[in-house]
């Protein structure tokens, strides 16, 4: 009985047992089943993390790099040095192409050895997971951290291949110094690309991460050294590397880039905020999301043209002295901006003074003036007196405005002389015939948004604007009156390349009438034209002999500022200089810094470039006329300059103050005789 009992007892346990086992391992089944159908249903997870944005110029040169607190690159498997690969695989994972996201047997020897020391002496965790723990995690040490770590190895394992998964590990692990992936740690420590290492190099980049602080080349040279040297004998103990190669990776001396290497390529920095602000725009994004978004942005920066009008800067302008600068070159067939500079030195000031500023424009407003002039009935030829005036202004007082020096024609000068000679009393006596209001609603068709007043002194750019303003109205007339919208980007892409923004075809918009447009840029031209000279020389006559090309232009200056605009068909420059906090401008050669700039620097510009004329329209003629009398020029006119008019408008009859000089007329006689005309001797 008792026997039967004990029998009984027996296959009880047993079936328990088996139940157990059977319950227990269903069990299992269901929580792997349930773990797995859960990884699914998450989805691929992302591959990525913060990036570096980088900013490329117009011929698609790298000029800087934006990031956060961590400097990122993303670049293809194929794009790594196959040595720096396998050196990871040797020294972190060799069975990563073999196991699914966890090595059970390694994990299993890590558990026992760290049972016997009582510490943590041996980590277990795989490629995978440690990819799962840079892109989601912290590196806290607890369960929940480890659980998630493995339910993100799951999903990777799941669902990318292994190469997406070395791709994504390789790209996201901490090298130290901020630097986060094997292209970003290439550049920073060696300045090279990843796939450009040598083995040596590869061998020291892999070492580092294993203790970033510790192995760092740069702050522990010894420690990096050790350890590059552990990682070479083990590659060659796996046959991953030859002898030969062992040996000669643990003689080879590495160079290290130099420290303002370290810090990156930073080329333009006054523009690169200009990209990153109108790149915030475009995307609508934070300026913190643009750069950690792995963006690329292609701008309109040429570096020749940069480089020289940096250059030019630094060399006109005196070392010791505290002026400031600002300019700008703008395309105006496109409003590409393709140089800029804010100040003299971005590290002391960001301050970006061609944007930023708002400073008086002086005499530089006046062809604003005079294109609404020309507009409504005024031309080259129209005269008025240049002498002292006192102006009686609607509301009682008295406006009196001064030349330059105090100099005065006390006659009559043309329109064509006043912006040659920039006459302030010419300049306000159009202002106030034309009415204020007219040259602010003008202005504004030049793109000027600045808060401009109706007053009489608006003529002599009393209203404070910017530099880049300045600039695109002067490029609309350089671009024949059309449209022009500054920019400075041509094209985003994310990551991947794939577009994300990409600037159309620029606007032909016709925004100036053409032909007063044409009349007011040659009139222009005068600045350079000592044939306008009167009772003042022309205000380009300290640069022409600079000059190869053809150019239009205005000076302008105040007691606080001084200006120089100009423009060929091809470029258009703008270049400030004065102080900050509105100083007075007094010693003779920072007053002639803005122009000396702007002449060296276009020709600096221009040697490169077909030479070209602005091209008169239809609706223009152009005559031989005398600029003291505005009549049509004789053979007696010492002075005499090819004008532009609008058809219709031209001079009809001869200048009557010089006597025609009888030799000269023979002489245009015999032209006549030869077939020869007006436009041969003008050099058309």
């Amino acid at each position: 009985m008792e026997q039967r009992r004990r029998r009984t007892r027996t296959r009880n346990r047993r079936k328990w047992f088996i139940y157990s086992l059977i319950g227990a391992m269903t069990l299992l089944l269901i929580s792997a089943g349930s773990i797995f159908l859960y990884s699914y249903v998450q989805g691929p997870p992302s591959l990525t993390s913060q990036q570096n944005t980088v900013l490329y110029s117009a011929d698609q040169e790298v000029i800087g790099v934006k990031h956060g607190n961590q400097n990122r690159y993303w670049v293809p498997l194929e794009e790594i040095n196959p040595h720096l690969k396998q050196a990871f695989l040797t020294t972190e994972d060799q069975d990563f192409y073999n196991h699914f996201g966890f090595d059970l047997t390694r994990i299993l020897t890590a558990i026992t050895k760290n049972i016997i020391h009582m510490d943590k002496v041996e980590g277990a965790s795989t490629i995978t997971q440690q990819y799962a723990r840079n892109l989601f995690l912290t590196h806290e040490k607890s369960w929940d951290r480890k659980i998630k770590e493995a339910f993100y190895a799951l999903r990777l394992e799941m669902f990318y291949d292994k190469d997406k998964i070395l791709e994504g590990y390789l790209n996201t692990i901490y090298f130290g110094h901020g630097n986060y992936g094997v292209e970003a740690a290439s550049r920073y420590y060696f300045d090279k690309h990843a796939k450009e290492l040598t083995i040596a190099e590869a061998s020291m980049l892999a070492g580092i991460p294993k203790g970033p602080s510790y192995y760092s080349p740069i702050d522990h040279p010894e420690n990096a050294k050790k350890r590059q040297r552990t990682i070479l004998h083990l590659m060659a103990e796996n046959k991953d590397i030859s002898k030969a190669e062992l040996n000669k990776a643990l003689k080879e001396k590495l160079a290290f880039s130099e420290e303002d290497e370290r810090k990156g390529k930073q080329i333009a920095p006054y523009f690169q905020d200009v990209v990153m602000n109108e790149a915030s725009e475009l995307l609508d994004v934070t300026n913190k999301e643009l750069k950690t978004g792995g963006y690329k942005i292609y701008t309109t920066l040429k570096q020749d043209m940069q480089k020289k009008l940096k250059e030019t800067s630094n060399k006109k302008i005196d070392d010791s002295s505290n002026i400031q600068v600002a300019a700008l070159s703008i395309a105006p067939k496109t409003g590409a901006i393709q140089a800029l500079l804010g100040g003299r030195n971005y590290q002391e000031s960001p301050y970006n003074r061609a944007l930023q500023a708002k400073r008086m424009a002086g005499s530089t407003f006046k062809p604003f003036l005079y294109y609404a002039a020309l507009n409504r009935g005024a031309t080259p030829a129209t005269p008025l007196e240049s002498e002292p005036t006192e102006f009686k202004l609607a509301n009682g007082k008295v406006y009196a405005p001064s030349n330059y020096n105090g100099y005065y024609a006390n006659d009559e000068i043309t329109l064509a002389q006043a912006l040659a000679l920039s006459d302030n009393i010419y300049a306000v006596k159009t202002n106030l015939y034309y009415k204020p209001e007219t040259l602010v609603e003008t202005a504004k068709q030049f793109g000027i948004k600045s808060v401009l007043p109706a007053v009489p002194s608006l003529a002599l750019g009393t209203a404070s604007v910017s530099v880049l303003e300045m600039a695109r109205g002067y490029g609309m007339l350089a671009n024949g009156g059309q449209a022009l919208h500054p920019h400075t980007i041509q094209k985003i892409t994310d990551s991947s390349g794939e577009v994300l923004y990409e600037r159309g075809k620029p606007s032909k918009k016709q925004i100036l009438d053409p032909d007063t447009s044409f009349v007011l840029t040659h009139l222009m031209t005068g600045m350079f034209d000592t044939s306008l000279n009167d009772y003042s020389r022309v205000t380009g006559a300290g640069i022409t002999d600079q000059l190869t090309r053809e150019y239009a232009g205005k000076t302008g200056s105040t007691d606080t500022d001084n200006w120089m605009i100009g423009f060929s068909p091809q470029v258009v420059t703008a270049v400030w200089t004065g102080y900050d906090q509105n100083k007075e401008i007094t010693k003779a050669k920072e007053l002639t810094y803005a122009r000396h700039i702007w002449a060296d620097y276009m020709e600096a510009v221009h040697q490169d470039l077909p030479e070209r004329k602005f091209k008169p329209p239809e609706g223009v003629t152009a005559v031989a006329m005398d600029p003291h009398t505005g009549k049509l020029a004789h053979s007696g006119c010492e002075d005499q300059r090819v004008t532009y008019f609008i058809k219709g408008t031209e001079p009809q009859s001869y200048c009557t103050l010089h006597v025609p000089n009888p030799e000269k007329s023979e002489e245009d006689k015999q032209r006549k005789k030869d077939g020869k005309s007006i436009w041969d001797w003008i050099g058309f």
